[in-house]
């Protein structure tokens, strides 16, 4: 019978200060570009409640130095600890994640191994870091503070905890995988991947952002699709300005549905169940102008309803779109 996994519920020399100060930053500068080997990397955001994807905490630790939960609202440049860290192999878990916010701050790897990769090169059937590490070296890590608010301050302990114990076994995993990497005959290609990530770029902002609102398929007509680009334009401006995520300022539901309602006045719009609740009777008036816009779009700059593709087309599409294709990912496939 397999063992069950051990609970790892403290950092191993307990939770550090967060680092909020010149001084607190100097220090684990010092401390942390004398250490040796690898450095574990990671980052927590607010996905789901702020505009921006900032990085709310960054958290480091290396052989020699320890752990290091750094606030960079308190210290917004870490340039510095970048260039201590410059020799140094970064261990990341879903690196493209947490590469632009921490480009942001001054933080940029030459070298870096992903975990969450290197897991789906060896055909792990879960690859989070949580499933990983249980997979890997028998340890359970506490992941019920991942979708928190990370711009809260100051943060709860256990969120602190939490964040600490997400780079407490990094290196060991990265160690493991490693090894299975190159038994498995697949570190080549692990560090061409590795090589390309870490000259990862954030992809650039999309031609027409408004077509990924959630439901937008129910849409069939330009008319209704201008609403939607219309409604969701003056959501993220809205969203910009108070720092919100979009979807907390105005669901993609609504949208959707003022959208297919057309509603003539704000009254009309307030009939509608997602628009009765306090927030949105505030500003009712702005998503009724913002249809009254799509209404008076001229014919000509109304949008077309297939979407303007910069790649290839979507897979399930290449049998008729483009057979060759289609035939070498069925090859593919099988292989």
């Amino acid at each position: 019978m397999t063992e069950a996994p051990v609970p790892l519920i403290e950092p191993r020399e307990g939770l550090p200060p967060v680092v909020a100060d010149a001084d607190g930053l100097a220090d684990t500068v010092g401390a942390f570009g004398t250490a040796t080997g690898p450095v574990a990397v990671d980052a927590e955001r607010a996905s789901g409640y702020r505009y921006s994807h900032r990085a709310y905490l960054v958290q480091i630790r290396r052989a020699g130095a320890g752990t290091a939960l750094i606030d960079p609202l308190a210290c917004p440049d870490l340039s510095a600890l970048g260039a201590a860290l410059a020799g140094a192999e970064w261990v990341l878990h879903a690196a493209s994640q947490d590469l632009p916010c921490l480009a942001e701050v001054g933080m940029r790897p030459a070298r870096l191994f992903d975990t969450e990769l290197a897991g789906r090169l060896l055909d792990y059937p879960r690859v989070g870091l949580a499933p990983l590490v249980v997979s890997v070296l028998g340890y359970a890590l506490e992941k019920g503070h991942s979708a928190a608010d990370w711009s809260t301050r100051p943060l709860p302990e256990p969120w602190l905890r939490y964040a600490a114990l997400d780079v407490e076994l990094l290196v060991e995993l990265r160690d493991a995988l490693h090894g299975q990497l190159r038994a498995a005959g697949k570190l080549g290609w692990a560090r061409e991947e590795f090589e390309a990530l870490a000259r990862f770029q954030a992809p650039g902002p999309r031609d027409e952002p408004w077509r990924r609102t959630s439901g937008l398929h129910r849409v069939r007509d330009r008319r209704r699709l201008a609403a939607v680009r219309e409604l969701w334009l003056e959501r993220d401006r809205l969203a910009r300005r108070r720092d919100l995520s979009p979807g907390r300022v105005l669901p993609d539901a609504a949208i959707v549905e003022a959208a297919l309602a057309m509603p003539k006045d704000p009254a009309e719009l307030a009939v509608l169940p997602v628009f009765r609740g306090r927030a949105q009777r505030r500003e009712s008036d702005r998503w009724a102008r913002a249809i009254a816009r799509a209404r008076a779009t001229a014919d000509t700059d109304l949008p077309s309803l297939a979407a303007r593709y910069d790649g290839p087309p979507p897979a399930r599409s290449w049998a008729s779109r483009d057979p060759v294709a289609a035939a070498r990912l069925a090859a593919a496939r099988a292989v």
